[in-house]
């Protein structure tokens, strides 16, 4: 059974940093993805960043790209979204997700099988 447990969700000024933090349990091996999303009050769940476990590809949203930097430990089954120069606009729930992969990176949400329970991130102006 694939778990995955978020950490580090809160409140910060604009400006600010945040690291999340997301452990996944079940899986065998590294031939799987973990992705990060976000959802906002009213618009779509988004992709933000990517990261093939095997091969350390990613992906980065322009929204977010330069300011956010994803990562894998695979010793520790862990993935961490580091979050720098926060913005309000950055205000959303954001969940880690994992799939099965065996190559190229996808960061759309319906492609992924296995989600967090979610992070809340607030951003204060």
């Amino acid at each position: 059974e694939v778990q995955l447990v978020e950490s580090g969700g809160g409140l910060v000024q604009a400006g600010g940093s945040l690291r999340l933090s997301c452990v996944v349990s079940g899986f065998t091996g590294n031939d799987y993805a973990i992705g990060w999303f976000r959802q906002a009050p009213g618009k779509e769940r988004e992709g933000i960043s990517c990261i093939s476990s095997r091969f350390g590809s990613t992906y980065y949203a322009d929204s977010v790209k330069g300011r956010f930097t994803i990562s894998s430990d695979n010793a520790r089954n862990t993935s961490y979204l580091q979050m720098n120069r926060l913005v309000p606009e950055d205000t959303a729930v954001y969940y880690c997700a994992a799939k099965q992969a065996y190559g190229r990176v996808w960061c759309i949400p319906y492609e992924y099988d296995y989600w967090g329970q979610g992070a809340q991130v607030t951003v204060s102006s």
